[in-house]
């Protein structure tokens, strides 16, 4: 029973060669965020103010995760065309939103517990100072977001641009969705969040005199960074550890070797699909067939039609007799 493998795979081909977008908007939120963390840093020390340094110090840890993102470019983009990268430097990118979806989670527990001991123990709020401070993060944010969701278009565009020319049905938000700039976003949105319900508790504070609203919103806002956090944390996760036979390419697989020709009996024993990049997959599949004229070359042709698909080995098995799903039949 003859076998035969073959690998559809060239370099260039899966190689990701970044998004240059991406990789400029998270620099300049990086300098932003850093260069609004030092003024508000600096003025909490000048003016003696602990909400402008409790604001300045929350925000180094989301500078420190968007700059994590901004790394992740750059170092992906410098070892792109590194031969020990068998699949290229893509997933460098996945760590970096993994690692950044881990602060996310972070930065929630801090909410939450400054929250609670706000609750216990009541302390006295300088509401107009907080209002500035509040609303200054919120401007800060809000050009931040603007900046990456500018590129988050951009690139978005492009990849239609120099993308497939079909459509499986797997829907372009999946297939060109950036992890590494949706982690820097969440951090950015995720300060928004909070910001908003900040200014909201403190104006009800001020002028109702609820005190409770402003540790209620700090609470609130937990809870929306920890639930924004953990779906970033499965996404990433999903890649890294390349739970991918859920995804519409192995049903497109196993529709390709099986269903295009049922007349032969042609039958896949064994598929293993992974994510390679963005957009790209690889696989290694087995299949025993009782088509003698059937080939590997043949296989590779129907995968053609795929372009997202762009390293498979195949193993086939010819049978001399019908063949069932087992790969060893004679």
């Amino acid at each position: 029973m003859p076998s035969h493998h073959l690998s559809r795979w060239t370099h260039d081909h899966v190689f990701d060669h970044g998004n240059p977008s991406a990789e400029r908007g998270t620099r300049w939120v990086m300098w932003i965020t850093l260069i609004a963390m030092a003024v508000e840093i600096t003025a909490g020390w000048w003016f003696n103010s602990m909400a402008l340094l409790a604001d300045g110090w929350h925000m180094s840890s989301h500078a420190l995760a968007i700059g994590l993102s901004a790394g992740a470019y750059v170092m992906a983009r410098r070892y792109a065309h590194d031969p020990r990268f068998a699949f290229g430097t893509w997933k460098i990118e996945i760590l970096a939103g993994f690692a950044s979806a881990i602060a996310l989670l972070g930065v929630a527990g801090l909410m939450l517990v400054g929250s609670i001991e706000r609750i216990v123990w009541p302390q006295t709020i300088q509401y107009r100072e907080a209002l500035v401070v509040a609303s200054l993060g919120l401007v800060v944010n809000l050009v931040c977001a603007l900046i990456l969701g500018r590129a988050h278009d951009h690139g978005h565009h492009a990849g239609h641009h120099h993308g497939h020319g079909h459509d499986h049905g797997h829907g372009a938000h999946h297939a060109h969705h950036d992890l590494n700039l949706r982690s820097a976003y969440l951090h950015v949105v995720a300060d928004a969040a909070t910001s908003v319900l900040a200014l909201l508790a403190l104006a009800g504070g001020w002028m109702l005199g609820w005190g409770w609203l402003d540790p209620l919103m700090g609470i609130v806002g937990a809870v929306l960074v920890g639930i924004w956090a953990k779906g970033l944390l499965i996404e990433t996760g999903k890649v890294l550890l390349d739970r991918e036979m859920d995804a519409p390419v192995v049903r497109e697989i196993r529709e390709v070797i099986e269903d295009a020709n049922p007349g032969r009996e042609t039958h896949l024993t064994d598929l293993h699909v992974w994510r390679v990049g963005r957009d790209v997959y690889a696989c290694a599949l087995t299949a025993v067939t009782h088509d003698t004229a059937l080939t590997p070359d043949d296989l590779r042709a129907r995968l053609a039609v795929h372009e997202e698909i762009v390293h498979a080995t195949i193993e086939l098995h010819h049978c001399t007799r019908p063949c069932g799903t087992d790969a060893t039949t004679p």
